[in-house]
């Protein structure tokens, strides 16, 4: 297998199993599925979620931050919902459970990239002003999760649902997906002198 997994804080498992073994936690959750499913529960598959913070056309290189680790809940053949865990002053803790669109986008990216040829530490990168989220393909396998370093020789996966004209699910170069989003960003000039605001 090509995907290098890198393991989450032992603290943000653990916090993910308390809260999957608290009923209280998983009944004030805002997951239908996860609440209607029978039989054991199992967080797998943890990723960091990095969020990109700079975009733009300064020349400055993309910097991302380590927001969470996200673990997939995976009840038998498949994942259920999702488990966020947040940095504390005490450490990683669990956030939320939650499920949605993009947690079957996540486990059929992670599955695509599997059958790709060089080897990648898998993460997850949210692109808040798209309203987007990509399996981040890094190629460094050695590096710490918690580096924000986009290289431009990375894969982004768009997950489904994609901003319209982005296909989810098709691995992207960093080098040619970033000037596309840049443009999706930059915002255009403002009103001309002496013309209506």
């Amino acid at each position: 297998m090509p995907l290098h997994v890198p393991p989450a804080p032992a603290p943000a498992l653990r916090s993910v199993l308390a809260a999957l073994g608290s009923p209280t936690a998983v009944r004030e959750a805002r997951t239908p599925a996860l609440r209607s499913v029978q039989g054991p529960l199992s967080p797998e598959l943890p990723l960091p979620v990095h969020v990109l913070e700079r975009i733009g056309p300064s020349g400055l290189a993309p910097r991302t931050s380590l927001a969470a680790w996200r673990f997939l809940i995976r009840s038998s053949e498949r994942a259920v919902a999702a488990a966020d865990t947040m940095l504390t002053p005490d450490g990683w803790t669990f956030s939320h459970f939650f499920e949605g669109p993009y947690i079957a986008s996540t486990e059929l990216a992670l599955r695509q990239a599997e059958t790709v040829t060089p080897h990648y530490q898998p993460r997850l990168l949210s692109i808040p002003e798209l309203y987007m989220l990509t399996l981040w393909l890094h190629e460094d396998i050695e590096a710490d999760a918690s580096g924000g370093t986009l290289a431009p020789t990375d894969l982004l996966v768009p997950l489904a649902p994609a901003p319209p004209g982005i296909a989810a699910h098709r691995p992207h170069r960093v080098a040619d997906l970033l000037p596309v989003m840049t443009l999706r960003i930059t915002p255009g000039p403002g009103p001309l002198l002496g013309s209506p605001a």
